[in-house]
């Protein structure tokens, strides 16, 4: 029997996809850079179907390729042009809700669940779980787990990984390993959840979770900040961690070229201000009931940079409906920037007290390349991620030659400039397809062995999203 017989006799036929045209939005990622083939799309609907199609894919020596809501920006979750076709692993019929335990501030959920579906349940309770991204309508917990996706509240609350507690997961073999557990503190050896919270479907499927939640704030202010530089939102930042102590959820950074094209290219955007500035900052105070006002904190700050000649002009929220759509502004540049051009998006981080000098440094690096691109800069500066985006229109990039020869050598002259300052390539994207050959230029050699031992010792036919992740050895 054939694998695809087999998995038809696993699943029903309704629930393994091999129509071209069905499969077709499954190749692609969403702004269409990287595709490939696939053999088919399974949808199982429990861990143990997950578990049984991934032991016939074993026994038949064919890779399997774990997908979510497939909106990641490194071409992870989407079958390479290259080497045999995968059979796509897809949870989205794994939507369960299982616990929800206030008490114990934790939520187990399959790993179908859409991000912004958790959300949603965990606010029922007054409870917040707060990894909050663009994507978070459409992702799936278990893609975002695979990735460490972190997001515009790590600032307060970390990244993915800091807000998982337990997981349960498919292995290679189609071994069921489950450690479901609700559990702050569990000192008995390894805490292998950790070797599948940012393994990019290279290890297991995640199919469970036990998520961490957190009081939901009650009370919340947000301000739309004009500032001539990054390092008078860097005095800006230092201001305001100061004065508003454990508050502070949110510092987020773009310039006036990354607001002009959500403004022109996203329905129903418009800036906070009525004056333009080079840069904007994006702040967000929350409270979860204690006697600070967030709204008085971040006038009090507000009025401090004033004084201090820190900011130029600002803008305070006075109402949810005008703090939705300061937020939407941030949350729209991913749609805006696919629709404007096209952007060699970066993932940096570096040390908050560098990213001026980062900055700088990386637009001297782009322009000794090309004088023809503009300069996109978005990021999550709190915790020091910077998007640095290289950004050419439509016209002017499809006239260009050897574009991808030119896109890896501007996203290396980036990711140098983070290196030289102790920074990284990538704080919360992924490597994916995108950066493979980064992992080989900057990790050491003693990361990429015990990676490569890690991958052997679970994976040992490299079946698992082979070609991601973890660079062949040169």
């Amino acid at each position: 029997m054939s694998l695809v017989d087999e998995l038809i006799a696993l699943l029903g036929a309704k629930n393994l996809i091999t129509d071209a045209a069905e499969m077709a939005s499954s190749l692609e990622d969403w702004r269409g850079r990287y595709s490939g083939e696939a053999l088919c799309i399974a949808r199982p609907a429990s861990t143990e179907e997950v578990s049984a199609v991934v032991a016939c894919c074993h026994r038949h020596k064919v890779p399997v390729l774990p997908q979510g809501g497939n909106t990641g920006l490194v071409g992870g979750s989407v079958p390479s042009s290259s080497g045999p076709a995968p059979v796509i692993v897809n949870l989205q019929r794994m939507r369960r809700i299982s616990v929800v335990d206030p008490i114990n501030n934790s939520m187990e959920v399959q790993a179908g669940c859409v991000l912004a579906a958790v959300q949603d349940a965990a606010q029922t309770v007054d409870r917040l779980y707060p990894v909050s991204l663009g994507a978070e309508g459409s992702c799936q917990i278990g893609g975002t787990i695979a990735t460490n996706a972190g997001g515009i509240s790590v600032l307060r609350y970390g990244n993915t990984r800091d807000n998982v507690l337990g997981l349960e997961v498919v292995l290679a073999d189609g071994t069921i390993w489950s450690e479901l557990r609700a559990l702050r503190k569990d000192n008995t050896g390894y805490d292998l959840k950790h070797l599948f919270i940012g393994s990019e479907g290279t290890l297991g499927i995640i199919t469970a979770a036990v998520l961490k939640l957190h009081p939901l704030p009650t009370r919340a202010a947000v301000a739309w900040v004009g500032v001539s530089s990054p390092s008078k939102a860097i005095e800006l930042l230092v201001l305001t961690r100061q004065l508003s102590g454990s508050s502070l959820s949110a510092f987020e950074l773009m310039n006036q070229l990354q607001l002009d094209l959500v403004v022109e290219h996203v329905p129903q955007r418009r800036s906070p201000l009525e004056t333009e500035h080079p840069w904007y900052v994006l702040i967000e105070l929350a409270d979860t009931g204690g006697s600070a006002d967030p709204d008085t904190a971040l006038t009090g700050i507000l009025e401090q940079a004033f004084e201090n000649a820190i900011v130029d002009n600002a803008a305070i929220a006075s109402n949810e409906t005008q703090r939705a759509a300061m937020w939407e502004v941030r949350h729209s540049v991913s749609e805006a920037n696919k629709k404007g051009g096209v952007g060699l998006t970066t993932d940096c981080a570096v040390p908050v007290s560098t990213i001026d000098t980062f900055i700088e440094r990386a637009n001297a690096a782009v322009s000794k390349i090309t004088p023809q691109a503009s300069i996109v800069i978005v990021g999550h500066m709190g915790d020091g991620n910077i998007h640095y985006i290289p950004f050419f229109p439509f016209a002017v990039w499809n006239a260009l030659e050897q574009r991808e020869t030119l896109g890896h050598a501007l996203r290396r002259a980036v990711n140098d400039v983070a290196a030289a300052l102790s920074g990284t390539f990538s704080a919360e994207h992924g490597v994916g397809q995108t950066s493979l050959d980064e992992m080989n230029n900057y990790k050491s050699s003693a990361s990429l062995a015990l990676m490569r031992a890690i991958k052997q010792a679970v994976d040992p036919l490299g079946l698992f999203n082979p070609g991601r992740l973890i660079p062949p050895e040169k």
